[in-house]
C-alpha cells in the first residue's frame, strides 16, 4: 500500500510511547468493569465515545479472549464516527487482546497447574450468547488434555455456579478448581475442596500483552497506514477477525 504524505506526517508527529491506551470490554469484562489496571476502560458506544473526545492520539485495545469478535466491530463503529474530521492514524484499533486459541492454551496450563487426583476443572464464564456459550463448551472440550473431569457453568446463565459444582462432584470429583475464562472473577463458594484457579493472567503478563497489541498496532500505521478501523468494521461472527490480527503472544500465564 502506498504511503500518502498526511499518513507519514501522522506517524512522525506521533512518538512512540506518547498515545493515550484505552481499553473496550464486552460480555468477557463486564462491559470493562471487570478490567484492572491503571489504563481507562469503557464498553463501546457511547462510554468509549466519550473517552475519545479529548484530543491526542488514542490506541483502543479490544480486551476479548477470543469469544466477543461483535467486540471488535462495535469498538470499529465507535472509532470510524470518532475520527471524522481527526488527523488520520490518530485514533487506532488494535488487534484483540488474545483469540479462542491462546484462550484454549491459558486453560490448559491453569487445569494443568492445579490438577490433583480426583480433581475437576471447571470453566466459568459469564452467559451471553448462544454462539458464545457454545464457544465456551467448545474450548472446555479442547480443555480436557488438562484434567480427567472438565465442566462448565455460566454466571447467570444455565449451568450456572452452583449447578456446575454439583455437577462435577456427581461425577466423581473430589476437589474443583475453578478456571475464569474471562475477565470477571466469579465468587468462589466457601466449601472445602473448591479451588480458586484465576486469573488466567497476572496483572504484569496482562500489561505486558497490552502493551504489545498497542505497539503492533502503532507499527502497522507507520508501515502500511492502516489504522485497523476499517477493518475492525468488516469483522462477522464468531472467531473470525480481521487480517492483522495474531495470536496472543508475549503473554505469561498467570504472570505476576
Amino acid at each position: 500500500m502506498t504511503r500518502s504524505a498526511d499518513d507519514m506526517t501522522a506517524a512522525r508527529c506521533t512518538e512512540p510511547g506518547t498515545r493515550r491506551v484505552v481499553l473496550v470490554g464486552g460480555h468477557e469484562s463486564g462491559r470493562g468493569r471487570a478490567l484492572t489496571g491503571t489504563e481507562p476502560r469503557a464498553a463501546p458506544g457511547r462510554e468509549l465515545a466519550a473517552l475519545l473526545d479529548a484530543p491526542g492520539p488514542v490506541t483502543v485495545v479490544p480486551m476479548t479472549l477470543g469469544r466477543d469478535p461483535d467486540l471488535i466491530r462495535d469498538a470499529a463503529q465507535t472509532l470510524a464516527w470518532a475520527r471524522r474530521g481527526r488527523d488520520r492514524g490518530e485514533l487506532l484499533l488494535s488487534a484483540p487482546l488474545a483469540e479462542v486459541s491462546h484462550l484454549v492454551s491459558l486453560l490448559l496450563s491453569a487445569a494443568r497447574d492445579n490438577a490433583v487426583e480426583g480433581r475437576a476443572a471447571l470453566i466459568v464464564a459469564p452467559a451471553s450468547t448462544v454462539e458464545a456459550d457454545a464457544e465456551l463448551f467448545r474450548v472446555a472440550r479442547l480443555v480436557r488434555d488438562g484434567a480427567r473431569l472438565v465442566e462448565v457453568a455460566l454466571l447467570g446463565g444455565d449451568p450456572d455456579l452452583p449447578a456446575g459444582l454439583e455437577r462435577c462432584h456427581r461425577l466423581g470429583a473430589t476437589s474443583i478448581a475453578v478456571l475464569p475464562a474471562s475477565f470477571v472473577r466469579p465468587a468462589i463458594p466457601a466449601e472445602a475442596g473448591v479451588v480458586d484457579a484465576g486469573p488466567l493472567l497476572g496483572p504484569a503478563a496482562l500489561s505486558r500483552l497490552i502493551r504489545v497489541r498497542v505497539s503492533a498496532a502503532e507499527r502497522l500505521f507507520e508501515l502500511t497506514g492502516e489504522d485497523g478501523i476499517t477493518a475492525g468494521l468488516t469483522v462477522h461472527g464468531h472467531g473470525h477477525h480481521h487480517d492483522h490480527h495474531h495470536h496472543a503472544e508475549g503473554a505469561d500465564h498467570h504472570g505476576g
